[in-house]
């Protein structure tokens, strides 16, 4: 657990476990330590690398506002080349997926697959109009108290399963909080708009990596069917449809069928 100096950002990483390495992205919001569950899973075998992407946790970025999808690529990639033995196993939920999809067009020779959930080549319909409209909230000076922010947020990220379950609720909630009770509004809009900006959908006609495009059934943030729409139009794309998850069930709810689902993969095409 240390930082990498780069140009404008010291990027916090965190780095366990011995053999092939697997570099996990994580989501809008969320930090390193978020893949806990995977790591734990994976420590045995892999060399488990993530880092807190611009905009969240420790890394340092000044006073930064802007950034796209690909300035966060070129971070991994820095990464991987300085503590990592590429070409490494990249996997990413919701923006690290779209990190992962960015990976893989710009850093082909870095990736050797990418597993992307949660995500697709660009946003659309409503997932897009929503990220559009807290960016304006947020601009406009908006702010959801703690507990608000919780149950807002809590919703987007778990299906009912979770939310109808009050021991799992409360086991949750404080992970939830962490990620979202106290954001500062312009690091939110910094990686919210690169979101928003997002789209490698020509490039990915021509990439080579493997794509694996998880969808979860139960996912209100990117519906399952935008990660098959993406699969489809990779050049070397393949979809998977894992049934009553939600956006952020491989954290604490369903994890260990996520991680069963990525190691298949992974042994498969290995």
């Amino acid at each position: 657990m240390t930082f990498l100096k780069m140009n404008n950002v010291n990027l916090w990483y965190e780095q366990t476990g011995e053999g092939p390495d697997i570099v996990w992205i994580p989501g809008g919001d969320n930090v390193a330590s978020d893949w806990r569950y995977q790591i734990d899973f994976f420590k045995g075998n892999f060399k488990n690398t993530s880092f807190d992407p611009r905009g969240a946790g420790k890394t340092e970025i000044g006073n930064m506002a802007e950034w796209s999808i690909k300035d966060m690529a070129d971070d991994c990639a820095e990464l991987i080349r300085k503590v990592c033995n590429p070409p490494v196993y990249v996997a990413g939920i919701s923006m690290g997926g779209l990190i992962t999809l960015q990976m893989a067009v710009s850093y082909p020779e870095l990736v050797k697959l990418g597993v992307v959930m949660g995500a697709a080549s660009h946003c659309t319909g409503w997932s897009r109009s929503w990220m559009e409209a807290e960016i304006e909230f947020r601009k406009n000076g908006g702010k959801l108290t703690p507990a608000f922010a919780r149950h807002h947020y809590g919703v987007f990220m778990y299906p009912p399963e979770v939310i109808d379950n009050d021991e799992l609720w409360e086991e949750l909630l404080p992970f939830v909080g962490a990620s979202y009770e106290d954001r500062e509004g312009r690091l939110l809009i910094g990686q919210w708009q690169a979101c928003v900006d997002f789209d490698v959908s020509k490039e990915m006609r021509q990439c080579d990596v493997p794509l694996h495009m998880i969808g979860f059934s139960l996912d209100i943030q990117c519906p399952p069917s935008q990660a098959k729409r993406t699969a489809k139009i990779a050049k070397n794309g393949t979809f998977h449809l894992m049934e009553g998850l939600g956006h952020l069930s491989l954290i604490g709810h369903k994890s260990e069928a996520v991680n069963k689902k990525i190691a298949e993969i992974i042994k498969k095409t290995s």
